[in-house]
């Protein structure tokens, strides 16, 4: 699934040959941190608190869509309380031993960064149960009727864990995060000043116009928007001077077939299918995953929410159905039926 969506040059996931041009236009403070407002207010309140005390900060569950900005916020946290920061993720950590590892080796206010914190297996997750909460790691010695446990003191550090999926991470693991924030779609104000700081970053060329269009194609994510900015960069260098204007970038995103409201030939194909195929829905989401050749999980984690927070797409009980705003877009007239459900 996730191999997939990196195809596509709008997907919120990570490339592996962007990481390091990331790394340099990553904020590093909650001051250079833009959008997301309300998340940064009570961050700065809760890292001021924890500072004026020298404590650890409360445990932190950052979760949203990919690519706007968890990782960066994680590391802006460490930052600003002046930690150590050491990053994992769930799916590379398999065994017991090696998140022992990694707890054992903290040290006092360090700031611990598990990304994707929901694919931790359980018996993983049940050794973070006395680490988060009393700062006490449980080992078993020896095995058979010779067996003990032994509590190991840990440092006081803060655990801040990264999720697409909230709503997989165990009630017991959830409850122990103090801070839990949602990271939302950007605005395109917002992505606007996100392109700005970063073609000063990167030496790029671009006017207000050309920085509004990238925008608007952005889905409202960081990593799209700078993403696309180093597309529409290469098409200047090469067939405008390098100037980024409203004219080259629209150009540009046409060739990369990216229309003026960030929609790819993927995202087309899954509207156009419940348009023209199922009568515009409702349609079950194993139905539609088959007549796009997709899996369910890519269509509800990856697809979905951008076309519902766009309004072209809703979910029901019965199905997915798609919305007025949807056929508008295409051009097309709903017929006498589908009229009641819209």
């Amino acid at each position: 699934m996730e191999f997939m969506d990196k195809e596509r040059i709008i997907s919120g996931l990570p490339h592996e040959e962007e990481q390091n041009i990331e790394l340099n236009l990553r904020p590093k403070r909650l001051q250079e941190y833009i959008g997301q407002s309300q998340v940064k207010q009570n961050l700065e309140i809760a890292v001021e608190a924890a500072r004026s005390r020298g404590d650890a900060l409360d445990h932190v569950l950052l979760f949203g869509p990919p690519g706007l900005g968890k990782t960066t916020l994680a590391g802006v946290i460490a930052n600003e309380l002046g930690s150590n920061f050491k990053t994992t993720s769930g799916p590379i950590v398999q065994i017991k031993g090696d998140l022992t590892a990694i707890l054992t080796n903290l040290q006092e206010n360090d700031v611990l960064f598990i990304d994707e914190i929901h694919r931790l297996l359980p018996h993983i997750e049940e050794i973070l149960y006395p680490a988060l909460e009393d700062f006490k790691l449980d080992l078993m010695i020896g095995q058979g009727p010779s067996a003990r446990s032994v509590a190991l003191s840990l440092p006081k550090f803060t655990l801040v864990g990264a999720t697409t999926r909230a709503g997989l991470i165990s009630s017991p693991l959830r409850s122990r995060f103090g801070l839990v924030h949602r990271l939302d779609y950007y605005t395109e104000e917002e992505i606007g000043v996100i392109l700005k700081r970063s073609a000063e970053i990167l030496d790029i060329q671009i006017d207000q116009d050309g920085t509004e269009e990238i925008a608007r194609r952005s889905r409202g994510t960081p990593r799209v928007a700078n993403r696309l900015l180093r597309r529409v960069r290469d098409y200047a260098q090469v067939k405008a001077n390098g100037v980024i204007n409203q004219e080259v970038a629209c150009k540009s995103l046409a060739m990369l077939a990216i229309d003026e409201i960030g929609f790819d030939e993927n995202d087309k194909k899954l509207i156009k299918t419940i348009i023209e195929k199922f009568s515009g829905g409702p349609v079950g989401v194993a139905s539609l995953a088959a007549a796009i050749s997709e899996e369910v999980d890519a269509i509800e984690d990856i697809y979905e929410p951008y076309l519902i927070q766009r309004g072209f797409l809703h979910r029901t009980p019965r199905g997915r159905v798609a919305t007025k705003l949807a056929y508008e877009h295409f051009g097309l007239s709903p017929g006498p039926g589908q009229l009641n459900l819209l």
